[in-house]
């Protein structure tokens, strides 16, 4: 009897098995058989994958750009302690295709339009640099090491550098006994706190606050610099520049009616 029971629950068991190996079938079957996703879903499946990718270039854009940031932006420590700290400050402003002049001298040493330059500027290990231009280049803070011992430096240009921020002005108080001249007009990333910390630079003659986005009312920064900053001409902004509002009332009855009066002298 314990036989014919174990037989008949082994064919139970078949039975079942069979049973869901034919249900998985039968939805395999379906799943194949269904309509295909409509075009509104089809082109929300290709937006989705191309917003994927674009997202992913994007990120992949801004790693290559930081890295690119920091590996111009290092410390020749190497180059100065080999030739110098004025061939090393020099090397480094070449690498980043800016121009420079050293004291005394009237000519300007700058690459190429391909970032290409002579190094004949290594036989004058001696002479100090005097004029700096690094407009537009990708110049930042950690940058600056290259140059702090560079202390005969008297005119400096960041002019449209994307890289140069509050840090960066706060950095510049080495070149407080020797900088006259400074322009960090079109910096976007420069705000009033970082020009406040230019109050190091007791020599500053001459300095350029033009186009500078985050300034919300460039005439009283303006006025605050020269206030602190009494023999430096500040220019880029003038003084009723943010300081003088629109006038949005709703006009009055007082206002039409000397509208009018001005009106009927004028006639």
């Amino acid at each position: 009897m314990a036989a014919s029971l174990l037989s008949h629950g082994m064919r139970r068991c078949s039975a079942h098995t069979c049973a869901a190996a034919a249900a998985a079938v039968a939805v395999r079957r379906g799943l194949s058989s269904a309509a295909p996703p409509s075009v509104f879903n089809g082109l929300l499946l290709k937006l989705n994958r191309y917003f994927y990718d674009v997202e992913h270039i994007v990120g992949w854009n801004h790693w290559a750009r930081t890295k690119l940031v920091q590996s111009k932006n290092t410390f020749y420590g190497y180059v100065q302690q080999n030739f110098g700290d004025n061939i090393g400050a020099a090397y480094y402003i070449l690498t980043l295709r800016g121009s420079f002049r050293f004291a005394g001298q009237s000519e300007w040493f700058r690459p190429d339009s391909r970032g290409r330059f002579r190094y004949d500027f290594m036989s004058k290990p001696d002479a100090q640099i005097e004029e700096v231009d690094l407009s537009g280049s990708i110049i930042n803070h950690n940058g600056l090491d290259n140059l702090v011992k560079q202390n005969k430096l008297q005119s400096l240009s960041v002019r449209g550098c994307p890289e140069v921020d509050d840090w960066f002005l706060a950095r510049l108080h080495v070149f407080g006994e020797s900088l006259v001249e400074l322009d960090v007009s079109h910096c976007p990333r420069v705000t009033v706190g970082g020009l406040a910390a230019l109050q190091n630079l007791r020599k500053l003659q001459r300095l350029d606050i033009s186009g500078l986005a985050r300034l919300q009312s460039p005439g009283l920064v303006r006025i605050l610099l020269e206030e602190m900053l009494p023999h430096c001409r500040v220019t880029g902004a003038e003084y009723e520049q943010g300081l003088i509002q629109p006038d949005t009332r709703e006009p009055t009855e007082e206002d039409h009616e000397a509208s009018a009066n001005t009106a009927v002298r004028h006639l």
